[in-house]
């Protein structure tokens, strides 16, 4: 434990703590020591334990609503980030259905590149066929007029 001196109300007082919390102690107290004077500028001397529960109701009421809108901001923060799971679960779920559209979208396309494949080699082969026809009318022709 460690002693500190601080004042408070321009006296001069001796108190333990833990050790390392020694600033913190002077701090709290010169906070005090201020909303103490301010207080008593405001109110006169009306006496010092009176003056001191003053002080003490004072800075509880603001410890009490400072703990309450933080309360409410933590529930704020709380609904912030219930909706932002909802939003995240839709936007999985978005994904999802988008992924299967799109495996659907690219099986169909294979589908049709297969289709297409098959088209042009029927296609080739007609032609191929039809150069075949052509070339055996010229042909005959051909003969035929050399007959002749």
């Amino acid at each position: 434990m460690a002693n500190v001196n601080i004042k408070f109300n321009n006296k001069d007082y001796l108190l333990s703590c833990d050790d390392g919390k020694e600033e913190s102690l002077k701090r709290l107290t010169s906070f005090l020591d201020k909303k103490y004077n301010e207080l008593k500028d405001q109110l006169g001397n009306i006496g010092e334990n009176k003056l001191l529960l003053i002080t003490t109701i004072k800075l509880i009421d603001d410890y009490f609503n400072l703990k309450q809108k933080i309360t409410l901001q933590k529930n704020k923060l709380d609904d912030l980030s219930k909706k932002f799971l909802e939003m995240k679960s839709l936007t999985v779920q978005y994904k999802d259905t988008k992924d299967i559209e799109i495996n659907s979208l690219n099986h169909e396309l294979d589908k049709f590149k297969v289709m297409i494949d098959e088209t042009n080699k029927q296609y080739e082969l007609t032609l191929d066929k039809t150069t075949e026809s052509l070339q055996k009318i010229i042909k005959n022709t051909e003969s035929k007029s050399e007959l002749q």
